[in-house]
């Protein structure tokens, strides 16, 4: 007796990639006109959309004419939209915007009459855990998975934190584009054979066929095909119809194997995990681009501003999810792409902290409050900006208008009102939750600094006989060569890596608030470092400016933890996660022969923060981290030149196209900026640095 194939028909589709967002809509004209001729001919009963709406927004907007077609298809159950607004790579985004991409997709489907959703990660690299009560909140209980799954059964149960999802996995990956290839019957009907084969040893009596590939049009012969396909197949017979029949039919199966925790096993797929630490750049922007919209949502919500606002809000981040989306955020895309992503990010801040601006101003409140939209007390250092003169520490002076003349209306700034605009560092006493009165911290400064060390009650830091150490702990900055492309970074077994030098070290600032300890570090480039800390602050926060002028070179952080690192703590999701790692594993000389192999590396993605052996690091936009023996890693630059290099000793096949993308090397200016504390009490850390706190 045959086994049954439900062969349901969709494509993947990045917005943006290899090409530009407006050359990928026009080819999505064609590809989903397309689709709608075959579903109102009945070439095909069904059409998945890729579990996202942008696309379908994109494609309306220059066909409007079809809204009402497209509306019947979906309530005829013909076309299925949803639930997310685009498809973000888990690990790189958090878990507001999670939320916020399942809320406007939501609302999205069902205008159009969509209630038929899967949590569908067709081609994210590795899938967070921290989803699956996200997507129960949603009233979704089923998802659909890919890379980073192993070698397990097509169906299986998916836990965390005592929640669990039904899940797919797609045991052969999301694209199946054989209908497309110029091969005969017989030959097709080999190759599928030989897949089915395949998902068969992870399937029960019924299978689940993808049919549809990235940016890959429908075929219009795509019946015809599978009719004389399956005069071929002895052991399958191939139907054409939607996920949700397949669901239907495979209920009692997902209950028979479990599996707790993320999926980030690349044993089967690849992950490809150097996206995490490609285009830091881009991630430094989203981190910040994130924190500052959420202040501006939250303010808006206590302040009573939320209808006046929401549809501003909305706009931002809808901006904000279009960056986030798979290929997008990964900085795998070219340069064109991501000059776009820099510009979205630009006005998601303007309109966040415009927002402040307005409120202030509507308020009066003339920075004599403190709004704290935390759910605990407050205590430490805030910055806020001023044309007018406070008794606190200034550290930025600059050209501007007042703040008040621009949120005012029935005002025009003009020349006479050019002036100078300070930055001030605030040190809080005990804000509660809510709108109150600055209070001010006007105790002895515990902060000391000389040309070489800088310190208070908490930390120390010191640079003595070429070193820095912060309390016991030696760090240095190690700049490796990187061979690899922007999906995976290129180890070269051989190297040991270039250690910068420490030429010399001086005080920037000596401040009762915050002092400023400046250090130069020769590693090919000069780096300036400047270590600032706060007055009562549990950690050392470095800034990096750098001109770099070097290619394929990878230039990290490193600190010595002083013991094995075998476990750390991360953030996910606004989670701390534990992993587990083997510290003598040597990444270099454990690089792939076999065809089709990517290489397991002592890395993985981290969201703002992560701490091992009672180190803790807080970043701004680095989301990866590595470890090695004693040591943590954290990528400042990683430098490469090219989308997919076929020659990457990490992976010994190619993860997209070999186009040269220029600004992938980060020439010239660069910033990077991360914290250091010594402690395991990363989440904590982690609501200091990223406050929810805003000065009014």
């Amino acid at each position: 007796m045959k086994k049954k194939v439900i062969g349901y028909v969709h494509f993947h589709w990045d917005r943006e990639w290899y090409r530009e967002f407006e050359i990928f809509r026009m080819r999505l004209l064609r590809a989903f006109d397309n689709v709608l001729d075959m579903l109102d001919k009945n070439l095909i009963p069904s059409f998945y959309f890729d579990g996202q709406t942008v696309a379908l927004l994109d494609y309306l907007k220059i066909r409007p004419e079809k809204e009402s077609q497209i509306k019947q298809f979906i309530k005829d159950k013909k076309l299925f939209i949803g639930p997310f607004y685009c498809l973000a790579d888990e690990f790189l985004t958090d878990e507001n915007c999670f939320r916020k991409n399942l809320e406007i997709g939501i609302k999205i489907s069902k205008y159009f009459g969509c209630s038929d959703y899967v949590g569908y990660f067709a081609d994210t690299f590795g899938h967070s855990a921290s989803t699956i009560p996200i997507l129960k909140e949603f009233d979704i209980n089923t998802a659909i998975v890919w890379r980073g799954v192993g070698d397990v059964p097509a169906e299986f149960e998916w836990e965390y934190n005592n929640t669990s999802i039904k899940t797919i996995n797609l045991v052969r990956g999301y694209f199946n584009d054989v209908f497309s290839a110029p091969w005969s019957i017989e030959k097709k009907a080999e190759f599928l054979k030989n897949n089915l084969d395949k998902i068969s040893e992870k399937s029960g009596d019924i299978l689940l066929l993808p049919i549809g590939a990235d940016h890959l049009g429908v075929e219009t012969s795509l019946t015809q095909q599978i009719n004389e396909i399956n005069k071929l197949l002895d052991n399958y017979e191939i139907n054409l119809g939607s996920i949700f029949d397949y669901i239907d039919y495979v209920q009692d199966r997902f209950s028979k194997y479990k599996i707790s925790g993320e999926l980030r096993d690349n044993s089967t797929t690849f992950i490809l995990e150097g996206c995490y630490s490609s285009r830091l750049d881009i991630k430094k922007y989203n981190i910040e681009a994130s924190y500052k919209l959420k202040i501006a949502q939250d303010a808006v919500i206590e302040l009573g501003y939320e209808k006046e606002y929401s549809n501003l809000i909305e706009y931002a981040y809808k901006l904000l999810l279009k960056n986030q989306a798979h290929d997008s955020i990964c900085g795998c895309s070219t340069d064109d792409v991501h000059f776009e992503n820099i510009s979205r990010y630009k006005k998601i801040l303007q309109i966040s902290e415009n927002i402040i601006e307005e409120l202030k101003f509507k308020n009066q409140f003339n920075n004599t409050k403190i709004l704290n939209l935390s759910d605990k007390q407050f205590n430490g250092t805030l910055e806020f900006k001023s044309e007018k003169e406070y008794p606190y520490q200034i550290i930025k002076t600059e050209k501007g208008f007042p703040s008040n003349l621009l949120a005012d209306t029935q005002k025009i700034p003009i020349t006479e009102d050019y002036t100078n605009i300070y930055t001030y560092c605030v040190p809080i006493k005990s804000a509660p939750c809510g709108l109150h009165d600055i209070s001010i911290d006007d105790t002895q400064t515990d902060v000391f600094i000389t040309d070489n060390c800088i310190g208070n009650s908490n930390i120390f830091l010191q640079v003595e006989n070429g070193d820095i150490i912060i309390g016991n702990k030696v760090c240095k900055f190690v700049d490796y060569k990187d061979n690899g492309d922007s999906y995976n970074t290129g180890y070269e077994e051989t190297d040991k890596g270039i250690v910068g030098k420490i030429l010399s070290s001086s005080i920037i600032t000596e401040g009762k608030t915050r002092s400023v300890l400046g250090i130069k570090i020769d590693i090919g480039d000069i780096l300036d470092v400047e270590v600032s800390l706060d007055k009562n602050s549990p950690f050392l926060r470095f800034n990096l400016n750098w001109d770099n002028t070097k290619e394929n070179h990878l230039l990290e952080f490193v600190i010595d933890t002083l013991k094995p690192v075998v476990q750390t703590k991360s953030e996910d999701f606004g989670n701390i996660i534990e992993r587990e790692f083997n510290s003598e594993y040597d990444v270099r000389k454990n690089l792939p022969k076999e065809k089709g192999k990517e290489v397991r590396a002592n890395n993985a993605p981290m969201q703002r923060g992560v701490c091992a052996n009672g180190v803790s690091i807080i970043t701004n936009g680095i989301t990866q981290y590595e470890v090695y023996k004693n040591e943590l890693h954290i990528p400042i630059l990683r430098a490469t030149g090219v989308i997919s290099n076929p020659k990457n000793p990490a992976r010994t096949t190619p993860a997209g196209p070999p186009i040269e993308v220029k600004h992938l090397q980060q020439l010239g200016y660069n910033n990077s900026e991360f914290c250091v504390a010594l402690g395991e009490d990363i989440k904590d850390f982690i609501s200091i640095v990223y406050n929810k706190c805003v000065i009014m």
